[in-house]
């Protein structure tokens, strides 16, 4: 059957949460928002695509940084309004120079870093 992003249910700002899951280790890298046009590029180009809510843009990850994301597998929840996008990360995947955006761990009401910056 074929797929059509206009059936994925976005919320009233048109947009649909993705996370962003390294192909290779599982680790969750990233979470970010897409639109339907966002979700269409993606699958096109096999560049993942986000949409920028603080921009009102898109923006492919890595453009800058060039820490690209290469879509590997694109699914999405029971719901479908959840992706998981499985993708190639090449660098860090967090602004902040980490694999991962989530490298903070709250524990026992304290908050404790996972992991440092990559070198």
């Amino acid at each position: 059957m074929a797929f059509d992003p206009a059936t994925l249910a976005y919320n009233e700002s048109g947009l649909i949460p993705v996370i962003a899951q390294a192909e290779t280790s599982g680790v969750v890298l990233m979470m970010a928002w897409m639109n339907e046009e966002a979700v269409k590029r993606t699958l096109a180009s096999g560049k993942v695509t986000y949409w920028s809510r603080s921009r009102q843009s898109f923006w492919i990850k890595g453009e800058t940084s060039g820490n690209a994301q290469e879509l590997v597998d694109l699914r999405m929840d029971c719901d479908k309004d959840c992706l998981l996008a499985i993708v190639r990360q090449s660098g860090p995947a967090c602004h902040t120079n980490r694999l991962s955006c989530f490298y903070t761990s709250v524990t026992d009401g304290c908050e404790t870093e996972l992991m440092s910056p990559m070198s």
